[in-house]
């Protein structure tokens, strides 16, 4: 599965619909975010997907879990939130 990648400079609703096209699409998304403000927006994005879903009648769970990530062989932690139908 491919992962959706967060940035600080993100924007919450592009980001918000790429995740609510893969929960229609296949029923779970993984968004990873590393640092403070990428954390911020991809919460934001959930947030925003959860009310592009529900139009649908499609309800969402978030699982927000740490992950280690190997960026420029240097290892950094990443938090990674799976999002499945509820």
């Amino acid at each position: 599965m491919d992962t959706i990648k967060v940035a600080a400079k993100s924007r919450t609703t592009a980001v918000a619909g790429a995740i609510a096209g893969v929960i229609r699409e296949r029923g779970r998304a993984e968004v990873q975010a590393i640092g403070a403000g990428a954390v911020n927006q991809a919460v934001k994005a959930i947030c925003i997907a959860r009310t592009y879903l529900a139009q649908d009648g499609i309800d969402i769970v978030c699982i927000p879990e740490f992950t280690d990530v190997k960026i420029n062989d240097q290892e950094r932690t990443a938090i990674r939130f799976v999002i499945e139908k509820r």
